[in-house]
């Protein structure tokens, strides 16, 4: 196996990528120098934390710091896709449910099926991926919930009135939104290995690995990120939607808010 090293000196030089980035902001006066700046200082302190966590916890290898740090990911995807919530409020718990559910499920059927085993090494990093993409399905789940509510309360009204249930009512909007949700999914299952190269294959390749081998992986991948974010989007809108109504079962004004 190739083993290709990156030394502090050639990090430290790949910093120039970050500069032609504030150069164009600042050439284009777009504003985000302080953001590049801020988001680029963030990712060298967070991974360099994650790093040594990461370090000791595949040291250590065992069963009850594997799970906490499944339950770590899926809090802080929970949490991020929480702030893409524009219409609802208090939706963490719903977003935690909805990602943990979808990853534990996952995980759980490449266990059984020996595709994975249980080491801090193979989970860990699947559980970010799959965590990952569920934020992504879930925070787009909640932006075409409350766009689709929005526009369409005239509709949701006169179902109400004609005696239809919230849920009945709501059909329509449910299917379409987590219809959206996993576009972005499904759309990068199309284009894998035409257009992009993802990262378990590229990695894998980059460290080596056989190129077939890579495949079979980046194959399972792309089964187990369209399951996560199958299942996450669709506990998240079933859950959601609710909050729409009142207790009365009646139709929310989301301009009022």
């Amino acid at each position: 196996m190739n083993e290709h090293t990156i030394s502090n000196e050639s990090l430290i030089f790949s910093l120039l990528l970050v500069l032609v980035a504030i150069f164009i902001s600042r050439k284009e006066k777009l504003a985000l120098e302080k953001d590049i700046i801020w988001s680029t200082a963030r990712a060298i302190i967070q991974l360099l934390i994650v790093g040594y966590v990461l370090t000791y916890i595949f040291h250590v290898d065992h069963f009850i710091l594997t799970f906490l740090m499944v339950l770590f990911i899926c809090y802080n995807a929970a949490h991020n896709a929480k702030k893409r919530s524009k219409y609802v409020k208090d939706i963490f718990l719903i977003s935690f449910t909805a990602i943990t559910t979808g990853a534990l499920l996952t995980l759980t059927i490449l266990l059984l099926t020996s595709s994975i085993a249980f080491t801090p090494i193979q989970i860990i990093p699947i559980t970010g991926m799959i965590a990952g993409n569920a934020m992504i399905a879930t925070g787009l789940c909640y932006n075409n919930l409350g766009q689709r509510f929005q526009n369409q309360q005239q509709q949701l009204q006169e179902m109400l009135s004609l005696g239809a249930t919230p849920k009945l009512a709501s059909m329509s909007i449910i299917r379409d939104s987590i219809k959206s949700s996993l576009i972005p999914t499904v759309d990068a299952a199309k284009t894998v290995g035409i257009v992009s190269l993802p990262g378990m294959m590229s990695g894998l390749i980059f460290a080596g690995v056989d190129p077939l081998q890579a495949v079979k992986y980046q194959i399972m991948v792309t089964f187990m990120l369209m399951a996560t974010a199958s299942i996450s989007t669709i506990i998240a809108c079933y859950l959601t939607y609710k909050k729409f109504f009142n207790q009365r079962h009646q139709l929310i004004n989301l301009e009022n808010r």
